[in-house]
């Protein structure tokens, strides 16, 4: 019976050791914390706060004070070729007194934050410097 069951425990002992693996793996570096950014859209203006921040996922929480519905929209400022986004953003209608997220991934750059109507409040801009840092040493993040 002893026997038996040394025998049992080293077949089990082998069959554990062989179940690793023996190929690296690669430690990707995490994209840094999405932060937030606050948009306030009036009749008057668009105010962003804050109206810098380094590149890297954000979320833009866009709420609408003013009279009507708004679409807020992300895009290169004119006569500038380098823009904060890979492609123009929009946050679709936000009611009035309503709000929008909006998740996107910020590059180096700068973008205008418009209301896509000539008659719409004044732009605001939006800079964005270089990476934030990695957030590989935080704990409990996705």
């Amino acid at each position: 019976m002893r026997k038996r069951m040394v025998g049992a425990m080293g077949v089990a002992l082998l069959l554990v050791a062989g179940c690793g693996s023996s190929s690296d793996y690669a430690n990707e570096r995490r994209p840094p914390r999405p932060r937030n950014i606050a948009v306030s859209v009036t009749d008057g203006r668009i105010g962003v706060a804050p109206g810098e921040i380094g590149a890297g996922p954000v979320v833009l929480i866009v709420t609408n004070q003013s009279e009507r519905s708004r679409d807020l929209r992300l895009a290169a400022p004119s006569g500038s070729g380098t823009a904060c986004v890979d492609a123009d953003t929009s946050s679709g209608p936000i009611n009035p007194m309503g709000t929008a997220r909006v998740s996107v991934t910020l590059v180096q750059g700068a973008c205008v934050l418009t209301t896509g109507s000539a008659s719409g409040p004044r732009p605001a801009t939006l800079r964005v410097g270089p990476e934030r840092p990695s957030a590989q040493a935080d704990l409990m993040q996705p």
